[in-house]
């Protein structure tokens, strides 16, 4: 009977059934009522879901044998277990009849209560249920201001959403940097970011898409006639960079590429932000290699030019080993189906 017990249970013990999940799921389920009252009966007497469920059975069925029936125990211990309860309520909970019982004033108060701990620790059991395999649950994730115009980021995240409704998805934008330093604190889940990748032990990484760099140069340049130009095309021209401190892969490889080129890029400004370089390009203060997805921005002011060397920016979903996200699994599946 323990063995049937536990089986209706899923695996959780009947005993302290109340205590254990009120301690461990309460956090998450500040909209059950009856929580407290679950923990006060587990707390301070020796009653548990088994008694509860045995008075509901006997409220509902009206008669001592078709309850204890119903619960899968003989009638002579039901009996006794209803009478264990009354004594440690102090009160009668049942009046026996010739034909039957009906509960007693107090027998109705209490089984309002009762009824509602039950509801309670089923919400618990299917909430936990649902986050531990990943139904539900909260999942942070970050992206740089310049990944999310790429469409396969985009697409993994509408991808997600429809998968996985019940999990909330919060979303961060920040540089790369500052993303790598959040998921090192456990502020959040994964994150999409840009080169240079974390080296040290406790990564993860998939790679999500790898993009052509291209020109932006002002609508009126010299050059806007063109669809393509070489990079020594650029000698003269001078360049909005990035700052090396928060985007030290774009700026290295612009600049490595334009040394075997046979010139130094010339600086005119730095920025921390990829779009901010685009409007500085489009007050004229000098030409910006930029990944090919913001040449989607659409800005009027702007020509892209594809670039004759093949220079590349990946992008990549990063998260830590030791991630305790029960939603991140589900994630990183959906990101690996995105083509």
């Amino acid at each position: 009977m323990a063995k049937a017990r536990l089986q209706e249970d899923r695996g959780i013990a009947t005993r302290p059934t109340g205590l254990f999940v009120v301690r461990a799921l309460a956090p998450r389920l500040l909209h059950v009522k009856y929580l407290e009252s679950a923990l006060s009966i587990s707390l301070g007497y020796g009653m548990d879901r088994r008694h509860l469920r045995y008075l509901l059975a006997l409220s509902e069925e009206g008669n001592f044998t078709r309850a204890a029936q119903r619960v899968g125990i003989a009638q002579p211990p039901f009996s006794k277990q209803i009478r264990d309860m009354e004594r440690e309520v102090g009160a009668p909970l049942v009046q026996r009849l010739p034909r039957g019982a009906m509960l007693t004033e107090a027998g109705h108060a209490f089984v309002a209560r009762a009824r509602a701990i039950e509801d309670a620790f089923a919400a618990a059991v299917d909430e936990a249920r649902r986050i531990g395999t990943g139904l539900a649950g909260r999942l942070r994730v970050g992206f740089t201001e310049t990944g999310i115009f790429h469409p396969r980021v985009v697409a993994c995240f509408l991808r997600f959403r429809q998968r996985h409704p019940g999990v909330e998805l919060v979303l961060e934008e920040q540089l790369s940097v500052a993303l790598v330093s959040l998921l090192r604190e456990g502020r959040l889940d994964a994150a999409f970011i840009r080169p240079p990748f974390p080296t040290d032990d406790g990564w993860e990484r998939r790679a999500i898409a790898s993009e052509p760099l291209v020109v932006a140069i002002p609508k009126g340049h010299r050059l806007a006639a063109r669809r393509t130009v070489r990079l020594t095309d650029l000698r003269d021209e001078p360049f909005v960079f990035y700052h090396r401190r928060v985007r030290p892969g774009l700026t290295d490889t612009i600049i490595s590429a334009c040394e075997r080129s046979g010139f130094t890029p010339r600086e005119s400004q730095i920025v921390t932000k990829i779009p901010s370089a685009l409007r500085l390009v489009a007050a004229g203060a000098g030409v910006a290699i930029v990944p090919a997805s913001l040449s989607r921005v659409g800005a009027v002011d702007l020509r892209f030019l594809t670039l004759g060397e093949r220079l590349s920016a990946e992008i990549a979903l990063i998260w830590r080993k030791d991630c305790r996200s029960m939603s991140l699994p589900g994630f990183v599946a959906e990101t690996e189906r995105v083509r």
